[in-house]
């Protein structure tokens, strides 16, 4: 078996722990003292909660920090079918867990589901910072009216109903080529590391864990509609962006400014040198932040 590769300032999870949530189980790690105030870290799309391996530790130097395996996701089960609002009560059942109100972190779709979680649930958290979360761009005239979407979700969904696994890999390498597609700005040995925990070794080889349903989770939905929800937030919240240009943010300024300019108190941090994953890619910088806001 392949031995678990090492990744500057990754610190193991000192607990683990398991929160059900509308029947599924959700895998939690933890680091930090258990009796410090708690902070509850949000992943994004096919990531799982060891891709906070290094920002944690820097957070739980004064919080318990728990991060979440999202349904479907990392060691987390997966579920008949995927939706946000799913997702939003996911965070919030692991929120019920913690015996007092917690600060929320949350990491691109993580980040957006995070804002909801405090939107739905503001008796439970404290404060919301969310990094580079903040939906894609406005659509094009190209986009088909809702019913067409509908349908090829619907089409898309039944394409996937009989399918219940990834095909293998040959080796973790070739599950890093295929994610640094996606992410060309984050080092193959960060991806090593990632996909080492996102994925699960077998005699044929290597499988994604992430659930391939959650190819298509989402219908008909527009990116105006996210303003809508920034605005009925009523915990203080930070929100994070990097400098540099990346396959899946920033936005530019005169899309992200109108949707924040609705969050009744906002505070905005961008770290320099950092792409999308700002907290892979600058994790000290974005730390310091985070801690200096929640404090």
């Amino acid at each position: 078996m392949t031995v678990e590769p090492d990744f500057p300032g990754a610190v193991p999870p000192e607990r683990r722990s398991t929160v059900v949530s509308a029947g599924l189980r959700l895998g939690c790690l933890e680091w930090g003292d258990p009796a410090a105030p708690p902070l509850v870290l949000c992943h994004g799309m096919w990531d799982h909660a060891r891709s906070f391996s290094v920002l944690a530790p820097l957070l739980a130097r004064r919080y318990r920090v728990v991060a979440l395996d999202a349904r479907g996701h990392g060691d987390s089960d997966w579920a008949a079918a995927y939706s946000w609002p799913s997702d939003v009560r996911d965070i919030v059942a692991v929120l019920g867990t913690l015996g007092r109100p917690a600060h929320l972190v949350g990491h691109s779709k993580g980040g957006g589901q995070a804002t909801d979680a405090a939107r739905v649930a503001p008796d439970r958290v404290r404060r919301v910072v969310n990094v580079d979360g903040f939906g894609p761009p406005p659509f094009g005239p190209e986009e088909p009216p809702a019913p067409a979407q509908l349908a090829k979700f619907l089409d898309a969904r039944r394409s996937l109903a009989g399918r219940n696994g990834w095909r293998p890999y040959g080796a973790l390498d070739d599950l890093v080529e295929r994610r640094r597609v996606q992410n060309p700005r984050l080092s193959r040995d960060w991806l090593r590391f990632l996909v080492f925990h996102g994925a699960r070794e077998a005699g044929d080889g290597w499988r994604w864990k992430a659930d391939p349903q959650m190819t298509h989770w989402t219908g008909p939905w527009r990116p105006e509609w996210i303003a809508l929800s920034h605005a009925h937030v009523r915990v203080p919240m930070l929100a994070v962006v990097g400098s540099e240009p990346d396959t899946w943010g920033p936005l530019p300024e005169a899309v992200l400014g109108p949707r924040l300019a609705v969050v009744p108190n906002l505070t905005r941090v961008t770290i320099l040198g950092a792409g999308h994953f700002v907290h892979v890619e600058r994790p000290v910088e974005t730390a310091d932040a985070i801690l200096d806001f929640l404090d």
